[in-house]
């Protein structure tokens, strides 16, 4: 019987330092976890030192890794770096996202390149290499979005670019299988964090709100648990986009 207790694991979070990453962070240290958090730039340094903080605080081993991730070779150091300090890994989450709300005529070129790079391509270097560098029996988890299953305007970009993550999940899952890798996206519906309201007005919230079948926005809380089940007893499920939206969109 395999062991899906996270005590002593290794968990590298993309994304670790604010919102559900940083969540999950500190969720995985109460576990006694060892964690290696991953924050993107100068502008999340902050909350990524005060998520550090707390994590050592519940007792946890932790370290902090600054990488801008759309420069592939950054990928790679971030795996290194993080097997150099704990000797391996078995968790790899990958929190990082972009959105981006405009009209299909109006889209740049540049912007569609950098919405590429973050929601796919970071996406799938992630995973290629967390499916080169992971102890066996390890575990793959992405974060996507449920507009993958909406039929809606102006998110184009967010919505298509994430959508290859669903086949890259299936892919590397079926790939990664023989070493006992589980690999899973999850897809939640809007959450109540400031990557949310930077893109919507007063009444797009308000409809936000009030399309889920259980009401409100998606909380970080709501997402969490699921993320930590995917990668700990809920193992056996692979290669599955699992949509957590309280009945925001359904497939």
């Amino acid at each position: 019987m395999m062991s899906h207790n996270v005590a002593g694991k290794v968990i590298l979070i993309a994304g670790g330092g604010k919102n559900l990453g940083g969540l999950l962070s500190k969720d995985f240290a109460k576990k006694q976890a060892k964690i290696a958090i991953h924050y993107n730039s100068e502008s999340s340094k902050n909350d990524a030192e005060k998520t550090l903080e707390e994590v050592k605080s519940l007792g946890a081993e932790a370290i902090l890794i600054q990488a801008d991730l759309t420069k592939i070779e950054n990928i790679t150091k971030l795996f290194d770096e993080t097997i150099a300090h704990f000797g391996g890994i078995d968790i790899a989450i990958n929190t990082v996202g972009k959105v981006l709300k405009k009209p299909f005529v109006d889209t740049t070129e540049a912007e569609y390149d950098s919405m590429s790079d973050i929601n796919s391509k970071v996406a799938y270097f992630f995973i290629q290499e967390a499916g080169k560098k992971l102890n066996n029996n390890g575990k793959i988890c992405t974060i996507v979005t449920s507009l993958l299953a909406a039929y809606t305007g102006l998110y184009s970009t967010y919505e298509g670019l994430k959508a290859p993550v669903e086949h890259f999940t299936r892919a590397a899952s079926k790939e990664f299988g023989e070493r006992g890798i589980s690999v899973t996206a999850v897809a939640p519906g809007p959450m109540d964090t400031p990557f949310f309201y930077g893109q919507e007005n007063a009444d797009a919230v308000a409809y936000h709100k009030s399309a889920a079948a259980l009401g409100g926005l998606t909380k970080i809380e709501d997402i969490a648990p699921l993320v930590e089940f995917l990668v700990s007893d809920g193992w056996w499920i692979t290669g599955q986009t699992i949509f957590a939206n309280g009945g925001y969109t359904t497939r």
